[in-house]
């Protein structure tokens, strides 16, 4: 496994790769990987011949600074799960190699995917997302890219990117991996302390009320308003937004038992950790 740190190197070696008719897969990360990045990686690794894993913390996407600073870095177990798994090549770039000094980011507007649900909590998170990424497919130029649906609407904003400037790149999304216990996987999980770990749980356990009743062919609005009452009064969770959206555009999608690409939507405060899963609820 080779590691870069600058564009050009990295730009040589993949230029070479694909001169030896190599199909170059991407994974971006923000480092801390968990067996949630291992799959993606090895996902890629079974569709490619070169596999690049880049390892970034990207500034731009946070509106929380105190969010930012306490983001873990463990690189060199990072690199270590990285070569397990199957990587050719880690793209380790500083701040600077990828923004040259310059963090401001220009807005992106892709109606609902960009303004509804972590775009209106998070402002300026999609842009900063999609400054990262855009820069990161510029300097690894993939043909595949790989990302997990546990991000689910940062997946369908990176698919509006693609579909608006790189013209045959494939985004695969993979499935979202969990912990024994159903906690979606995630580098946050490790500050979860205490009782906070088993209140976490009630994320999981509240998205699959809502496919059980989805699945029953009921509407949903009624056990996403329970939900949220029973949230409204526990000190625990901060319950920022609760809802099934089609996965592609966002929209609201409370008659979903038919709907194949309907999927139940959280967000939460957790012990001070902010969390997010969801689940696909259209049943066969």
């Amino acid at each position: 496994m080779k590691r870069v740190q600058t564009i050009e190197a990295l730009q040589s070696h993949i230029e070479a790769a694909k001169t030896k008719g190599r199909k170059v897969g991407f994974v971006p990360t923000m480092g801390a990987l968990h067996p949630g990045h291992a799959s993606l990686i090895e996902r890629a690794r079974n569709a490619c011949e070169e596999v690049v894993v880049s390892i970034f913390v990207n500034p731009t996407q946070f509106n929380n600074r105190k969010d930012f600073k306490t983001y873990p870095s463990t690189l060199k177990d990072d690199l270590d799960v990285a070569r397990k798994t199957g990587a050719t090549t880690v793209f380790t770039p500083t701040v600077d190699e990828l923004y040259g000094g310059d963090l401001k980011v220009g807005p992106v507007d892709y109606g609902r995917l960009t303004s509804a649900y972590e775009g209106q909590k998070r402002a300026g998170h999609f842009d900063g997302v999609v400054a990262v990424v855009r820069k990161l497919f510029s300097a690894v130029r993939p043909d595949m890219a790989f990302f997990g649906e546990k991000d689910l609407q940062q997946l369908a904003v990176i698919r509006q990117l693609v579909r608006s400037e790189f013209d045959g790149l494939e985004v695969v999304g993979c499935p979202l991996v969990r912990e024994r216990d159903g906690l979606a996987m995630s580098s946050r999980n490790v500050r979860l302390l205490g009782e906070s770990r088993q209140d976490a749980l009630k994320l999981n356990q509240w998205l699959n009320r809502i496919k059980s009743t989805a699945c029953n062919g009921r509407d949903v609005s009624a056990v996403l308003q329970a939900i949220e009452s029973e949230a409204a009064s526990m000190k625990a969770i901060e319950l920022e937004y609760i809802d099934v959206v089609d996965a592609k555009s966002f929209e609201p999608q409370h008659n979903a038992s038919s709907q194949q690409g309907a999927f139940a939507i959280v967000a939460a405060q957790v012990g001070g950790v902010r969390l997010i899963d969801n689940c696909c609820v259209a049943c066969s």
